[in-house]
């Protein structure tokens, strides 16, 4: 009877702990780090798509872009998608989204694009020199960047957040 009790509360106790300190923030509450663009500045990136051809970010000027950084071990990132999914095929004509794959493998990364159905354009981020998150100062998933038409930040969305579709639909009117 002791074990079973003393077992409990060891489950209690880490189940409080994982309560009290998420994985990945929800809310829009992480600050970007210095690297990070400012509102009204260029972005730009160059990654490799499914199919390993460049894919250059300021190909889709002239369009709003959401560019969501994620990962398939990322719980909030993949809760996002359904939304991501609905307002995107509501919006495609005058938005794009690109999804950037962050700390996974190769054959991860396309399994996962698989997997969640996600019907845009899709690169990976590799580790080492070519990782892009560190130049735009994503340190939190996801994170989602907003990109006006002339290819310039207007704003970065740490967590899985409202605020995103919110600002959208300002811009989209």
């Amino acid at each position: 009877m002791k074990k079973i009790i003393f077992s409990l509360a060891m489950l209690a106790a880490v189940a409080s702990v994982n309560a009290a300190t998420p994985m990945v923030p929800t809310v829009n509450s992480v600050e970007m780090t210095a690297a990070a663009p400012k509102a009204g500045q260029p972005v730009d990136f160059t990654l490799k798509d499914l199919s390993g051809k460049a894919f250059k970010l300021s190909s889709l000027k002239g369009k709003y872009v959401i560019v969501d950084f994620w990962g398939t071990w990322c719980i909030n990132c993949i809760k996002g998608f359904p939304k991501m999914k609905e307002y995107y095929a509501a919006h495609k004509n005058k938005l794009a989204v690109v999804s950037v794959d962050c700390n996974d493998t190769d054959a991860r990364w396309k399994a996962g694009v698989k997997k969640h159905g996600l019907p845009w354009v899709n690169v990976y981020n590799p580790k080492g020199a070519g990782d892009i998150t560190k130049k735009l100062g994503v340190t939190a998933f996801p994170t989602k960047l907003l990109i006006n038409p002339q290819g310039k930040l207007v704003k970065a969305f740490v967590g899985e957040t409202d605020d995103l579709y919110t600002e959208l639909n300002k811009l989209l009117k």
